[in-house]
């Protein structure tokens, strides 16, 4: 790609930057999830445009097989289903001098922490074993709903099942997985029909941030299983966003990373004031500028700004609406 950029100009160019990590993944469809493709994804947002970042398993087992360098370029906490993760960060390039490679190190940028959330196997209350396939589903298919959501860390299956079996000290779990945010919750089924019972809670706090039961008719088991999950998915996020607005605003500025100023600037642009609309994007901005390769900020900088040229506000509605088709691209 290097060579094809040569002689085209910069505006025009195609650049990738690219994460490289060896890990367990989630197959879901034409998509997949897992600590192993997190870790990917956030190789690829410390790399360079043109630029190649591997995790220190990737190093370890192609050092000797490839004829390229690994420069040591950062190291950072990452939340993973197996407790905080030391990412160390290698900045692969071309074997030429350890001085040309040294050189070709792009100094590491702050990545936003998103929240870490784990979803328990849900308790089969029925006494029948015959409905553990129910409840393991169920659990299953939120899980793989919350990790579409591109604004969480979702501990993967395989990790979450090794607590299935009797009631779980939660701050515990948390502990061990190093999350945040535990989901749990029951099923009971009385001949045709099923109760279903979900809650969300901070497990650090120990609050419970939402909970629900669902009573259905089971006229079909997977149809049921389906809209159940999606409910519970759907209700878990806002509540998850919620509670880290209000983390990111009992923060003192120094203490903010660009996830705090995202979820600060999802405040303000809910009040609807030509302030808060303006501070939203203050922080925003900030925001892009640690991690510049975070789409969570740049939808919000688009929505801030197209409320802007709504109300007249800001710049004036052309280029209020002119910065919004470029925040969204």
């Amino acid at each position: 790609m290097a060579e094809r950029n040569a002689e085209v100009p910069a505006e025009r160019r195609i650049e990738f930057r690219i994460g490289l990590n060896v890990g367990d993944i989630i197959i879901d469809d034409k998509d997949i999830y897992g600590d192993g493709v997190n870790i990917a994804a956030r190789l690829e947002a410390l790399a360079e445009p043109g630029g190649i970042c591997v995790s220190r398993v990737v190093r370890d087992q192609v050092r000797d097989k490839l004829d390229f360098s690994f420069a040591d370029m950062a190291s950072s906490k990452l939340r993973t289903s197996r407790g905080p993760y030391a990412l160390i960060v290698f900045y692969l390039a071309k074997r030429t001098s350890p001085t040309d490679v040294a050189a070709a190190v792009p100094s590491a940028r702050l990545a936003a922490q998103k929240p870490s959330i784990a979803v328990l196997p849900f308790a089969n209350m029925s006494g029948d074993p015959e409905q553990e396939y129910f409840s393991e589903g169920i659990t299953e298919d939120i899980i793989t709903n919350l990790s579409r959501n591109r604004a969480f860390f979702v501990i993967s299956r395989s990790t979450s099942f090794t607590y299935k079996g009797p009631a779980v000290d939660i701050g515990r779990v948390a502990r061990d997985l190093g999350v945040r945010y535990v989901v749990e919750g029951s099923i009971r089924r009385a001949g045709n029909r099923v109760r279903i019972t979900a809650q969300l809670i901070d497990a650090v706090t120990g609050h419970h941030l939402w909970a629900d039961r669902y009573d259905r008719e089971l006229a079909d088991v997977f149809a049921v299983q389906d809209e159940i999950a999606q409910r519970i998915a759907g209700a878990i996020a806002p509540g998850i966003i919620s509670s880290e607005i209000r983390h990111a605003q009992q923060k003192s500025p120094s203490q903010l990373d660009a996830w705090d100023r995202i979820m600060r600037a999802h405040w303000h642009i809910r009040r609807f004031t030509q302030n808060d609309l303006a501070e939203a994007r203050r922080l925003l901005d900030e925001a892009i500028a640690l991690d510049p390769t975070n789409s969570v900020a740049y939808s919000d900088l688009a929505l801030a700004r197209h409320f802007e040229g709504v109300f007249g506000w800001g710049d004036g509605p052309a280029e209020s609406h002119a910065a919004f088709a470029e925040a969204a691209r």
